[in-house]
């Protein structure tokens, strides 16, 4: 009889990974009967006609956001004392004092925070949060439908979203095997790992041991190395389009070599659009010089700011806009969501650009996939002020520490050698694609094509399936 696994999407993070890819029938060929536990407004069977279980209770315990915060910040502080570094404090988000209810839940949350940060309250505040949605009536909901369901398995596709604690609750106390999919390659160092399943499975040998350095609860047999989905599309060649096509279908100069710009959130770059006008610029003398060269702005899809529009509009005789296929479905960043003809987009975006440049984006290994250069800008803007976060903080976070060297990408660190370092990479002089794949196989893992298989092989060893 062919064990049935539910696949959960807590959010919409998940869909490009295991709704859009090959991940579905490749389960179905291992002999999985496989069901979509959905807990986002995406209708997969109305889309994809895939099996689902909707769950329309999104509620989480009102005291969970504040327990979560605090969770986070409290593994922050103890990560910064056992490891004695200062970065930990540099992924903090500020507190908000805007009105009375926001500055109470500061409040508390900081007396959280002062209460709880070592191992020992880490561990209390998660069985605090654990009894909370315990109460809430989303898990009672949720338990009804793994009762009636009865699946064998529960994979969830991010360990970071609150709303699935409850469900994954539920899961736990019927007896039925949790696993989550760790969802990107920064969150591990970052505190981002809300849910305590019974097994985690991870992009590679790098990502479990920071796994196990940063959550000693977890052992080791208790995590699988098996890849991203993220990255498969990129070797589907079915997805290629010639030069001709894909630069008449976006209306594309043939005659022009174009260089992606990846535009990055508002967070992680507030001054991003200066960095694509230095670009502009840099474009502009090189033309002057006798190059034939172009942009590509794709950007970051969860960024709806009116920001780079000035720029846009006075470079528009070099800059063409090219929005990642992607659809909003609500108000958060969680709620907007890939289109499956993005896969297609992207892939011909990095296969006939010449190079992609961007602020510290994991563009870098979309590009390196197809042996294409990076720049990564790591220079302060003059626009730079007392309130603005500056860039330079990004490329001292603990994911870039996995670099094995300076040359895993191209560093701009002053305006003004921006415009040699291009005219270096489109001779040919410059590249970081050698040293961008020994990275790439770091974060990435050994077999970027394997990950959905693997995923199920993993499956298989829990369920105890030969």
């Amino acid at each position: 009889m062919k064990k049935k696994v539910f696949v959960f999407f807590p959010d919409g993070v998940g869909l490009r990974n295991f709704a859009f890819t090959d991940f579905k029938s490749i389960g179905e060929q291992h002999g999985f009967d496989i069901t979509y536990w959905n807990n986002t407004v995406f209708s997969l069977k109305d889309h994809l006609g895939f099996n689902e279980v909707k769950i329309d209770n999104h509620q989480i315990h009102p005291l969970t956001p504040i327990y979560s915060r605090a969770r986070k910040r409290a593994e922050l502080n103890v990560s910064q004392d056992k490891f004695n570094d200062d970065v930990y404090p540099t992924y903090k988000f500020p507190f908000n004092y805007k009105g009375v209810k926001n500055t109470l839940k500061s409040l508390y949350t900081k007396l959280l925070i002062g209460l709880y940060s070592s191992e020992k309250g880490i561990e209390k505040i998660r069985q605090k949060i654990n009894t909370l949605e315990r109460q809430n009536p989303k898990y009672a909901y949720c338990k009804a439908q793994l009762q009636q369901h009865k699946p064998d398995l529960i994979f969830c596709t991010t360990q970071r979203a609150t709303q699935s604690i409850s469900a994954l609750l539920a899961a736990k106390d019927l007896g039925i095997p949790t696993v989550a999919f760790v969802y990107s390659w920064d969150n591990v160092p970052k505190a981002m790992q809300v849910v305590e399943t019974d097994y985690y499975c991870v992009w590679s040998d790098h990502m479990k041991r920071e796994v196990l350095q940063y959550y000693p609860f977890v052992k080791a047999e208790q995590v699988f190395v098996t890849g991203t989905p993220q990255f498969e599309p990129h070797y589907d060649t079915s997805l290629k389009q010639s030069r001709a096509d894909f630069f008449k279908q976006y209306n594309l100069d043939v005659n022009k070599k174009y260089i992606c710009y990846s535009g990055d959130d508002e967070t992680t770059s507030p001054l991003d659009q200066y960095y694509l006008e230095d670009l502009a610029n840099t474009v502009r003398r090189l033309n002057a010089k006798g190059e034939n060269l172009g942009i590509i702005y794709r950007k970051c899809p969860v960024d709806f700011t009116t920001r780079y529009d000035a720029v846009i509009h006075a470079n528009k005789d070099i800059i063409e806009v090219l929005d990642p296929i992607w659809k909003p479905i609500g108000d958060q960043w969680n709620q907007v969501l890939p289109a499956k003809e993005d896969f297609k987009m992207l892939y011909n975006v990095c296969e006939h650009s010449e190079f992609v440049t961007n602020v510290c984006s994991s563009t870098v290994f979309d590009f390196v996939a197809h042996d294409k250069a990076c720049i990564y800008y790591n220079y302060e803007q003059p626009q730079l002020k007392k309130g603005i976060r500056d860039i330079g903080q990004n490329y001292n976070y603990v994911h870039f520490r996995s670099m094995p060297s300076h040359q895993a990408a191209v560093f701009c660190t002053d305006k003004n050698d921006l415009d040699h370092l291009v005219k270096q990479i489109l001779d040919g002089q410059l590249s970081n694609v050698a040293e961008g794949k020994r990275w790439y196989e770091i974060i990435v893992g050994t077999t970027p094509t394997k990950a959905s298989e693997n995923i199920w092989k993993a499956l298989k060893i829990i369920l105890n399936i030969r």
